[in-house]
């Protein structure tokens, strides 16, 4: 077959297709605009010619899912198949949220409510160009092979990959975690479950970071076991904590509270946990006036100022939050050369102010060493490229982990105008969505939005022709699965999903808790066989 390149004029940055992409007929329509200037459910025609608008979204979590809904409402009759690389849906839903949250998880009955959508095709078990982690049991798909066969594709499949201090004793000392892990041992991600953390070399342990996933770590090491037991926290988490020994947590960051990720809900939860102190820290950090400050910032310092209520009980755990810090090194005791003991930090400075959002952290050349059996990295996770994006020429910003896009989820790389300037021109029926397309950052809430403003642009590229689309067979699934040869026998559909859900909560209600989970691939595809 003739070859052609992604972009109509050949860039440095694209690599030619090693199969033939026509391009699809144009039409033009009008977009109805609700108030504020966002677009209205109203749905568009659903097919150019005799073709109807197909869509593949690789992941399945709540930016995949959202994509999927929004693009279901706006383009009338749109047919949508979400790969999945686990045979489990939801992803940072059932992985990410923390197990005492179960009101975030409440997004999960609008993901059942697309997913019961005939025009809607749920492919779990199945990774996308990147070889299973669970090769005996799971399918791969070539990516070039889902592009033959679509008008549209969606990357919505997170952040897979943490980001690293870099500093001595990281990679050699044992009792160093990352949150993710950590976060997805204790709520059953197959991947993670043989982590082990050990809560009983000390009772200090240290959160470096202090955005949200940071200060849910530091809850799951501070709250009774008893409690978290009724949830669907994994069970072997809940055996470990039951062990632990951490009486006090430190919540380490480079800046200040007035600079700090975290938000109102998550610090007040770690504030009123029952039998925990909230350690005093230097309040000149925070301005003596707030009354100036925005609302949101306004009631956080609030919160942080007025510190633990009263309590009759005496408190057995304490946890604070330690400002002006940036770790240097872990290091180990004499006694015990291969496990963490401490953890070095340099004290830095905040310039201009230490009052301004964004003020950045200065070092002071001087430094302080804090306790810690166990420490927690929770700086931030990054997106990976998949195997062909080099091969098909889609750029990915290795540094932010992140899609190259126009913030509207188009896909985009360089081009060469006529006057040879380089502009940025998109990829025809390429999206992104989530953490791959925007980073690591914001709750449930500003993912759907995101996705809403991808499924927007798809929407009103194929209803007014402003880009061009991947004029694949149209035939989807069934054509990529019978090209790609795919073991049918190990792909997971919506009905399976439904089975091992019911599974789970049936043994979840034996032990008086929302669900016990499949944390291991091969249970979770014992119960379809």
């Amino acid at each position: 077959m003739a070859a052609i390149t992604l972009a109509t004029r050949p860039t440095r940055h694209c690599a030619k297709w090693s199969n033939r992409l026509l391009f699809s007929h144009k039409i033009t329509a009008s977009l109805t605009v609700a108030a504020g200037g966002r677009y209205s459910s109203t749905a568009h025609p659903s097919s150019r010619g005799d073709q109807p608008f197909r869509m593949a979204v690789i992941g399945s979590g709540p930016a995949g899912f959202y994509t999927a809904y929004r693009a279901m409402t706006r383009i009338q009759g749109a047919k949508v198949d979400m790969y999945e690389a686990l045979p489990v849906p939801f992803g940072l839903v059932r992985f990410g949220v923390a197990p005492d949250h179960p009101e975030v998880k409440n997004c999960q009955e609008k993901f059942e409510e697309v997913a019961s959508s005939p025009n809607f095709t749920f492919i779990g078990n199945v990774s996308v160009g990147t070889p299973s982690n669970h090769p005996d049991d799971g399918a791969t798909v070539p990516l070039n092979s889902i592009l033959r066969h679509y008008n549209a594709v969606v990357f919505a499949y997170g952040a897979a990959k943490d980001r690293t201090l870099n500093i001595p004793g990281e990679s050699t000392l044992k009792g160093i975690y990352s949150a993710r892990e950590f976060v997805g041992w204790y709520n059953g991600l197959p991947e993670h479950s043989h982590l082990n953390p050990d809560l009983t070399q000390g009772d200090t342990a240290v959160v470096i970071g202090q955005g949200n996933v940071a200060l849910d770590v530091a809850r799951m090491l501070l709250s009774p076991p008893s409690t978290l037991a009724k949830s669907d926290i994994a069970e072997h988490a809940i055996s470990t904590l039951s062990t632990s020994r951490i009486k006090h947590v430190h919540i380490v960051g480079r800046r200040g509270p007035m600079q700090a990720a975290f938000t109102i809900k998550e610090i007040r939860e770690l504030i009123k946990l029952p039998s925990v102190k909230f350690q005093p820290f230097d309040t000149s950090l925070i301005p003596q006036d707030t009354s100036s400050l925005p609302r949101a910032q306004r009631r956080l310092m609030e919160i942080l100022l007025k510190g633990s209520p009263p309590s009759s009980s005496s408190f057995s755990k304490s946890w604070s939050l330690d400002f002006l810090l940036s770790p240097k090194s872990f290091l180990s005791s004499p006694s015990s050369p291969n496990q963490l003991s401490s953890t070095t930090f340099e004290t830095t400075t905040l310039s201009p102010t230490p009052f301004t959002h964004n003020a950045f952290a200065l070092p002071t050349g001087e430094h302080k060493t804090l306790p810690s059996s166990i420490a927690f990295r929770s700086i931030g996770y990054k997106s990976l490229p998949l195997p062909e994006f080099e091969e098909l020429g889609i750029p990915f910003n290795d540094r932010w982990g992140t899609i190259s896009n126009d913030r509207s989820g188009r896909v985009q790389h360089e081009d060469r105008a006529p006057d040879a300037m380089m502009t940025l021109a998109s990829f025809p029926g390429l999206y992104c969505a989530g953490w791959v397309k925007r980073g690591p950052t914001g709750v449930i809430a500003s993912t759907m939005e995101d996705a809403f403003n991808t499924a927007d642009a798809i929407a009103e590229d194929w209803d007014k022709g402003r880009a061009e689309f991947l004029n694949g067979t149209g035939k989807g699934w069934e054509a990529v699965k019978s090209e790609s040869g795919v073991e049918v026998e190990k792909v997971v559909s919506w009905e399976d999903w439904k089975r091992i859900d019911n599974v789970e909560r049936e043994k979840g209600k034996e032990k008086g808790k929302v669900r016990e989970k499949f944390v291991r691939t091969g249970d979770m595809l014992s119960v379809l066989r």
